[in-house]
């Protein structure tokens, strides 16, 4: 039965759109912007983008265009705020795509794009097949389709896009910044939070769990469900990590399955966002949880699962001092001694939110 959940979010997750980038002339407006300035957006687009946005599906273009000129019309039209990484350019459509999803860190095969033209969308459907490539004519049925339907709209999702601002802005600060990446991370006052998983974390967690790709040590899904049973589950730690810093915050990016035995505990999931890659929130929530096992007297064993995108979370256990110890499958069991455990970096101030004893209330502990 598990298994059998475990494939119907995996489905779910393929049928997902994370990103629809559009095209401009005949396509988001009518006309043709350069030879008639006074295009009209199409009535049903806008309503479309505000409620893509709502359910956290950002928006991009890639037009073959003037970029002063349509981004200048996009202003006025009050619409330039939706659309992150605007490609506009006289590239091919496949490299406007392929920019975008690496601006964004997003794989391809998340994608939708939207073009009137056969030309373009069968151009970027023979660089990019994975890519789902929809005929403007057909834009009333866009949010109706499954793969635009997302299983859960959190407030995190609403927010989405605005995250995602944020993340351009902190880009942009480090681009101008003259110093080296850990001094750079030093002045944006980061703070990690960890914490017991509440109900409320939970569609949340589900949805890092569907999401989530690159930075997660077995790609396994958990529906809300399960993940409630693990919450609730006296043999289960299951715990997230939010992040913030002067800029704003980045929300909750974190999660941790361990399940606890009686004299092992055994990491099932670790993972986080791929917008918190460089900031070091992997190898906190593995500190902290090694931390805990060697306080319990317990070994601690962590489970990895190649995915064929998530090497960067074996680098971290290895780092990490983690040894393999099993191998079954795809399946790698290592297992860490506890000796030498990797303080918190300094440039970030972590918090731990405990629980209580009893049923009372969580507290807060400040860590370095």
């Amino acid at each position: 039965m598990l298994a059998e959940q475990h494939t119907a979010l995996a489905q779910a997750e393929q049928q997902s759109i994370k990103c629809v980038v559009w095209d401009l002339d005949h396509t988001l407006w009518h006309g043709i912007l350069l030879e008639d300035e006074a295009v009209t957006v199409r009535p049903d687009v806008l309503e479309t983008i505000q409620e893509l946005d709502r359910r956290g599906i950002l928006n991009s273009i890639a037009s073959r265009n003037d970029y002063a000129t349509a981004i200048r019309k996009l202003e006025d039209l009050g619409l330039k705020e939706y659309f992150l990484y605007p490609e506009i350019s006289w590239n091919a459509k496949s490299a406007s795509l392929q920019i975008i999803a690496s601006s964004l860190n997003l794989s391809l095969d998340t994608f939708a794009f939207i073009d009137d033209q056969p030309f373009e969308r069968e151009e970027v459907a023979f660089v990019h097949p994975e890519v789902v490539c929809l005929d403007a004519a057909d834009l009333t049925q866009l949010l109706d389709l499954p793969r635009m339907r997302p299983r859960f709209i959190t407030s995190e999702s609403r927010l989405r896009r605005q995250l995602y601002q944020s993340d351009i802005v902190r880009g942009q600060a480090e681009a101008a910044f003259a110093g080296n990446n850990e001094a750079f991370l030093a002045t944006l006052n980061l703070i990690c939070t960890i914490k017991f998983a509440e109900e409320a974390d939970l569609k949340r967690a589900e949805e890092l769990t569907l999401r989530t790709h690159q930075l997660n040590t077995t790609g396994y899904t958990y529906s809300y469900d399960e993940l409630d049973a693990f919450r609730r589950s006296r043999d289960h730690l299951l715990l997230v990590a939010s992040l913030e810093d002067k800029f704003g915050p980045y929300g909750t990016i974190g999660l941790a399955l361990v399940e606890r035995g009686e004299t092992v505990w055994t990491i099932k999931l670790l993972l986080m966002s791929c917008r918190v890659m460089s900031r070091g929130v992997g190898t906190i929530l593995m500190s902290y949880l090694m931390t805990q096992a060697r306080q319990a007297g317990v070994r601690l064993r962590a489970q990895f699962i190649s995915n064929g995108r998530n090497r960067l979370m074996y680098i971290t256990y290895k780092f990490g001092g983690f040894k393999e110890v099993e191998k079954e499958g795809d399946l790698i069991t290592l297992e860490s001694e506890l000796e030498q455990i990797q303080s918190f970096p300094d440039y970030v101030q972590v918090r731990i939110i405990e629980q209580s004893s009893g049923n009372g209330p969580a507290h807060a502990r400040p860590n370095r």
